[in-house]
């Protein structure tokens, strides 16, 4: 075997374990008689690069994925991208500006060759960045929402909802991007606070001399498209003006002064200008009172001809020339600040508009029903469990999905017309073939050909493919074997925030068409966050880069990083600190390596009870965290898990273990101790192998000579966690506490380690029984130096947990000086007993607290007592 560099290198490690695992073959499943784990990657969109999000994300996928295969199950995660219609169209866009390219001066065909090329080009380069990070997807099986299998389940399902008549086509008031110039469904638009201007303007009523009905509004430039002014009927200050009419200023439009219920009487001035082609609150209150649509503004946010002024203008240079102008007409009669929330485009941040328009709708409310009871009677377990109460509030008062976008890369909605009939009638199928078949007998002309067909030019809403993702990657309409075999997947590891957009709808989809749930739990991450709280992203620049990270700490480094910060479902405050310490815990197990490599081991010795008692104390141990441990994984508690195993491993294992196995200089170790050493180094590179993979694999190989093909990764863990010796946990709690104490007495007298201490207890049965174990008197020595002596001494008194130990150190102790730091703990233990006390005395706490707090508190006040009665007895024995 190689000798060990004295430094880990993780660079050199990572690239090749990964290759050897992908050559190996450890990442592909086929079905087979093992109990399936599969797993479904959340597409990242095929614009995308790594960022803290992913890391996170994948990081614990590829956790529960790797202990899934450790546990002898038949792993399957499946990787892809989304093809991102709005992202990847507005990239392409741009690619082709650059060359001087415009995208009206292409036909469909010619910009949709373009962006496969960009796609082929740049798509696949996140999956890349993902194997940097050791995700063991099955690389194989790589589906992409725009390829042949996944194009062909979204139109079926197209075609299905369409005969069911639960999809339908219809003219109404939606989200409008006008940057990408495409609707938006609700679950896409994202509302914060920001402030603005509210003007209020006043309009002249028609046919008097000098009265005037003041309106406020944020958008003066809509003004152009007022068909009405309403007031609340019962508000006094209008009673006179209804039925009345007022003049729209600048463009001298006459509309009326209507009543409805839905004015504020307490918003602005209480009259409310109606604009129903860009308010949805405005059109509702127009079809209610019969009022014309007037839109002021084109599909990319200027001003239309409609609008009669600023035509061509920009939305935001019209509402500042619109406010110059009725400034200088008089119309202005104040402005104010006003913090109100905006909605803003997901993918574009750009401000949306209310738009009425014809689209494709899903009528959800016909499809909810499975998909709310599954989640609330937990044959979908949530994790956490509160995010059920979310779910629940979004699907009671769900509302139909808009699913067609303007665009050309997409899902084109499989729908044709007549050319010379427009949209009136509407033929769905799979192929022109198909609808041409629909339109001679729904028209009954037989003479119809193919050319007298045109199709919608719309394509469908991305997630319209995402939420088939879990039923199509398995090809789920025409592979049934690999279908029943893989459905429902394991486990759903997403973010909250798309919790409407994507979890919701995929198991809406999975009960339509599969009658079956999904997934049998979703674990919701957190958001990602720098120590500020501040969303980490590139606006605010304090999002690191994910590669630059990998490449500084290693990726173990930043997988250990951003798991131990992250808490079941709670937000993340991210810190490289924390990458830097899962880089120091490499180093730490590689020095622990490279020290018991470094062993002479001789076959003839024979095993010390220190060192038997010691090995078999860590097994215990190790048997407790491999029993925590799968509590964590049940749970969704990953990050508790690592940080227990950090623990365990840097505290336990290597500062206390290994100090006291190690032969001293120039000594030997018996062949026993040195292979059990090597068989917890194993265990616990099985145990942390699915939080830091590649390490742990190299640690694997160094241990012991290995076949080909035995490898950390495939090693199966046990079924179930070992015994655990309780007694012995006890024992060796306390010998560690004996330590602590000497080393706290050493730096306090400032006595050399290496200068021996002889101590003696009080005459107490535990201790009788304790210090007559085989072994104890050698492990206090190898941790402290230290040594049993026989008697009481008059000398220096000290606790360990709550016994007390005595010693006589060569230096002149200061009687004084001990009796004023003996009655100082004496005091914080009498308060810490009165604060107990206070607590057990109070009833609500004992009516409330669960039994095993009630005796946790009982047993600090009993610990607390015999802490007190030794050093009242100390104090004594000084005076």
């Amino acid at each position: 075997m190689e000798e060990l560099s004295k430094r880990y290198n993780p660079a050199e490690v990572e690239d090749k374990w990964y290759e050897h695992w992908l050559k190996a073959g450890h990442f592909h499943s086929e079905p087979d008689e093992r109990e399936a784990y599969s797993v479904v990657i959340p597409p990242p969109n095929v614009t995308g690069q790594l960022h803290m999000g992913h890391i996170l994300n994948n990081t614990i996928q590829d956790t529960l994925v790797r202990r899934a295969r450790m546990e002898g199950k038949n792993a399957c995660w499946v990787p892809g991208t989304d093809h991102a219609s709005i992202a990847t169209e507005a990239k392409v866009v741009n690619m082709l500006r650059e060359k001087g390219i415009r995208k009206s001066d292409l036909t469909r065909e010619e910009f949709l060759k373009y962006a496969w090329e960009w796609t082929d080009k740049y798509g696949g380069i996140i999956l890349h960045q993902l194997k940097k990070l050791g995700a063991s997807c099955d690389w194989g099986r790589t589906a992409f929402t725009l390829d042949e299998v996944r194009s062909d389940a979204v139109i079926d399902v197209f075609i299905d909802l369409f005969k069911k008549g639960k999809l339908y086509r219809g003219k109404r008031m939606v989200n409008w991007d006008p940057a990408a110039q495409t609707v938006l469904s609700n679950e896409e638009v994202i509302y914060e606070e920001e402030k603005t201007t509210l003007y209020k303007v006043r309009y002249k009523v028609e046919g008097a001399t000098d009265e005037w009905i003041t309106i406020a509004t944020t958008r003066p430039e809509t003004i152009l498209g007022d068909t009405a002014i309403a007031v609340h009927p019962d508000d006094e200050r209008y009673k006179h003006l209804q039925g009345k009419k007022a003049i729209v200023p600048l463009i001298n439009r006459v509309i009326p002064v209507i009543a409805d219920a839905y004015v504020d009487k307490e918003f602005g001035t209480g009259a409310l200008k109606v604009t129903p082609a860009h308010d949805i609150n405005d059109y509702e209150i127009g079809i209610r009172h019969h009022l014309d649509v007037i839109d002021v503004l084109n599909p990319d946010g200027t001003m239309s001809p409609a609008a009669t002024l600023f035509i061509g203008m920009d939305r935001d240079k019209a509402r500042k020339a619109m406010f110059e102008a009725l400034t200088e007409s008089g119309h202005i009669i104040s402005t104010e600040d006003l913090i109100h929330n905006v909605g803003r485009s997901e993918r574009t941040r750009v401000v949306v508009e209310p738009r009425l328009s014809l689209q494709w709708f899903v009528d959800m409310r016909a499809i909810a029903a499975p998909a709310l009871t599954s989640v609330l009677e937990n044959e979908i377990q949530f994790y956490p469990d509160n995010l059920k109460n979310t779910y629940r509030h979004w699907m009671e008062n769900i509302r139909d999905w808009c699913i067609s976008r303007q665009l050309w890369w997409g899902h084109q909605i499989p729908a044709w017309y007549l050319k010379t009939e427009g949209n009136d009638k509407v033929f769905v199928a799979k192929t022109v073939e198909e609808a041409l078949e629909q339109a001679k007998k729904l028209t009954g002309r037989a003479d119809l050909i193919t050319a007298d067909l045109i199709q919608d030019a719309d394509v469908l809403d991305t997630w319209f493919s995402s939420w088939l993702w879990p039923i199509s990657v398995f090809n789920g309409w025409k592979d049934e074997k690999e279908f029943n075999y893989y459905y429902p997947t394991s486990v759903l590891v997403t973010g909250w925030d798309i919790i409407f957009l994507w979890v919701a709808r995929m198991i809406m989809a999975g009960y339509e068409w599969k009658g079956a749930k999904p997934f049998d739990a979703v674990y919701f991450t957190g958001m990602v966050r720098d120590k500020q709280r501040r969303k980490m992203s590139k606006q605010l620049g304090n999002s690191p880069e994910a590669l630059g990270l990998i490449e500084q700490f290693g990726a173990d480094g930043v997988r250990y990083g951003i798991m131990a910060s992250a808490p079941a479902g709670g937000d993340i405050l991210f810190d490289e600190k924390m990458c830097e310490n899962g880089r120091n815990f490499c180093n730490k197990l590689w020095n622990a390596l490279r020290l018991v490599k470094s062993w002479n081991v001789d076959d003839q010795l024979k095993q010390d009870d220190g060192r038997l008692l010691a090995i078999n104390w860590i097994r215990s141990r190790l048997n407790q965290e491999d029993a925590n441990l799968r509590q964590s994984y049940s749970t969704f508690r990953l990050s508790e898990g690592i940080t227990s195993l950090y623990t365990f491993v840097w505290d336990d294992f290597c500062s206390v273990l290994l100090e006291i196995i190690k032969p001293s200089f120039g000594d030997a170790l018996d062949r026993k101790s040195y292979e059990a050493v090597l068989d917890i180094f194993e265990e616990i590179s099985q145990l942390l192998h699915p939080f830091m993979p590649f390490i742990t694999e190299e640690i694997w190989h160094q241990v012991r000579e290995r076949k080909p093909g035995d490898d950390c990764m495939i090693a199966q863990v046990a079924l179930k966690p070992g015994p655990v010796n309780e007694e012995l946990i006890e024992v060796f709690s306390h010998l560690l506490a004996v330590k602590s104490s000497v080393l706290e007495l050493r730096n306090q007298y400032q006595i050399s380690p290496k200068e021996p201490i002889a101590l003696t207890y009080e005459d107490h049965p535990d201790l009788s029984v304790l210090w007559k174990i085989p072994g104890t008197d050698f492990i206090v020595q190898k941790l402290a130096n230290a040594t049993k002596a026989v008697g009481v001494a008059d000398g220096v008194s000290f606790l360990a947990g709550k016994y007390q130990y005595h010693t006589v150190l060569n230096i002149k102790v200061d009687k004084e000086a001990e009796l004023v730091r003996m009655k100082e703990e004496l005091a914080y233990y009498e308060g810490f007993v009165s604060s107990v006390d206070k607590k057990l005395s109070n009833e609500k706490f004992m009516a409330n607290a669960k039994a095993e707090v009630v005796e946790n508190e009982r047993q600090k006040k009993a610990d607390g007592e015999a802490k007190i009665a030794q050093l009242m007895r100390s104090i004594a024995n000084l005076n």
